[in-house]
């Protein structure tokens, strides 16, 4: 086996989807130094703390459930979309974060997802094991990495596949999510942290200070920005522009909340720290980064739902549409279809 650093991301999730648990052992011995296990729970978690989390997480994700619609678009003619919860899902949670474990798992228990299989890496999967227990879930894998999330992707002898893949990760991770995006659905490329605080007039510059010192602490990766916000428009039209993660509004800055778009989570005022989100509130701190908040959103219940659709028509109904089928048939040179309607 080459050395890890002579290897893209790219060769080890090939090589895990066309060798399954021998290139997982492999890559895990190699690049974790043991092999690819169940993890063993903690005798010690702080157990108050995580109930509380899952506890709000849960109410404010229930919340967010799609209607299910139903119209008789003409007589005889009806449609319906229903959200069905998907049948399994991988989730990837970095090193000891039992709030991302929270943040991905109990949305997806609302959801009604069948199946949670966890993977983390080897250093801190007893911490996340004993947090999962404490939700119910008891497959909790100490393995991370791209071979992690091509496990999850392609499934091997003993790690069935999923679904989708949701949870934030490192540079390495994020790539290994977006390759396998091709084959399984993932959430979004979230990681490695950004915060962008604006700082408006009147603001308390410790209170920034704290702001990005907490976000630094993410690791040597974070992007940490300080946006003047003397000139609001010219402070709005920056944080459009970088479309950060999160964005943490103080003194006059408070006043664009409801004007910006590009953001994963906005946090207004002296006294709602990015932390609280991280950790309390119930709001999901799984967001897009690197650009990818101006077009989608963070985790939400929606993420392990998906639509499907229903489509009934009577034969009154199809009589109706009949002509509809039969000319824009006609045009695109698709004469089975026209003669699919006659029946």
């Amino acid at each position: 086996m080459p050395a890890p650093e002579q290897v893209s991301v790219a060769e080890i999730v090939e090589d895990v989807r066309l060798r399954g648990d021998v290139a997982l052992r492999e890559w895990s011995l190699s690049l974790d130094g043991v092999e690819p296990a169940r993890a063993i729970p903690a005798d010690v978690v702080p157990e108050r703390a995580v109930l509380a989390l899952a506890d709000r997480v849960r109410r404010w994700h229930a919340l967010q459930r799609p209607a299910d619609i139903r119209l008789e678009v003409e007589p005889g003619v009806e449609l319906e979309r229903r959200w069905v919860p998907l049948r399994s899902v991988g989730i990837y949670v970095p090193r000891s974060l039992v709030s991302t474990l929270v943040m991905c798992a109990v949305p997806a228990q609302v959801a009604g997802v069948e199946r949670i299989v966890v993977v983390t890496p080897p250093s801190g999967a007893a911490d996340v094991a004993a947090a999962a227990a404490l939700l119910g879930l008891d497959e909790v894998w100490a393995v991370g990495g791209a071979h992690a999330i091509a496990a999850l992707a392609y499934g091997t002898e003993t790690i069935a596949r999923a679904d989708k893949i949701v949870g934030p990760g490192n540079a390495y991770v994020n790539e290994a999510k977006l390759i396998v995006s091709r084959d399984v659905a993932i959430d979004l490329p979230a990681g490695p942290s950004e915060v962008v605080v604006v700082l408006g007039r009147g603001a308390d510059r410790d209170i920034a200070a704290l702001e990005l010192a907490a976000q630094a602490e993410h690791g040597p990766d974070s992007v940490c920005e300080l946006v003047d916000g003397e000139d609001l428009e010219r402070a709005l039209a920056e944080v459009e522009r970088r479309a950060p993660e999160h964005v943490v509004l103080l003194g006059e800055a408070e006043t664009l909340a409801g004007r910006i778009r590009n953001a994963g989570a906005v946090f207004v005022g002296e006294s709602s720290p990015v932390a609280s989100g991280d950790y309390a509130t119930g709001g999901n701190h799984v967001l897009p980064t690197n650009g990818w908040a101006r077009s989608v959103g963070g985790l939400g219940l929606e993420t392990f739902l998906k639509p499907l659709t229903v489509q009934r028509l009577s034969p009154a109904g199809l009589a109706r549409v009949r002509s509809t089928v039969e000319e824009l048939a006609a045009v695109e040179g698709m004469p089975a279809h026209a003669e699919a309607m006659r029946r």
